[in-house]
């Protein structure tokens, strides 16, 4: 009987976090919220709205080190885009266009940009089992993926 019930427990640990993930991935507007997340030694603050469209956009609101050793405001300085290079880092839009897929549950159909890169990446987003929010950007057939924490 022991055995039944670790059995059954052990299967029902491994179901929880699945069915919790794809609660998490179940609902376009799950994604809305402000997320915490780390590259490198840089902690961040994102935050992630619905546009009118329907689709997401997800801007840097906060960054541990927003300034250089001068005390000025540190830029955008690798942005793609000359015209963006002036803007505050903490300011950067990481990505616009985001589009839930229902039948996957999971978003996508835009690019990620990378501002310690200075590069755009092929973005699909979905929640980890864990709650976190997976963000896999994809250049080139090489994959990363980063984490971000929602804040309560």
């Amino acid at each position: 009987m022991k055995k039944l019930f670790l059995m059954i427990a052990l299967l029902l640990a491994g179901v929880v976090p699945a069915v919790a993930q794809q609660g998490l991935n179940a609902k376009a507007d799950n994604i809305v919220g402000t997320y915490s997340g780390k590259q490198g030694d840089d902690r961040f603050r994102v935050k992630i709205e619905r546009l009118a469209d329907g689709s997401y956009r997800g801007q840097v609101v906060w960054m541990e080190h927003d300034r250089d050793a001068k005390g000025n405001k540190i830029l955008d300085r690798k942005n793609p885009d000359k015209s963006l290079r002036t803007r505050p880092a903490d300011q950067t839009e990481l990505f616009t266009g985001l589009k839930y897929d229902a039948k996957r549950q999971r978003w996508g159909d835009t690019k990620i940009y990378d501002p310690q890169r200075g590069l755009r990446a092929k973005l699909t987003a979905s929640f980890a089992a864990d709650g976190r929010l997976a963000l896999k950007g994809s250049l080139l057939g090489i994959s990363e993926t980063v984490y971000w924490t929602k804040e309560k």
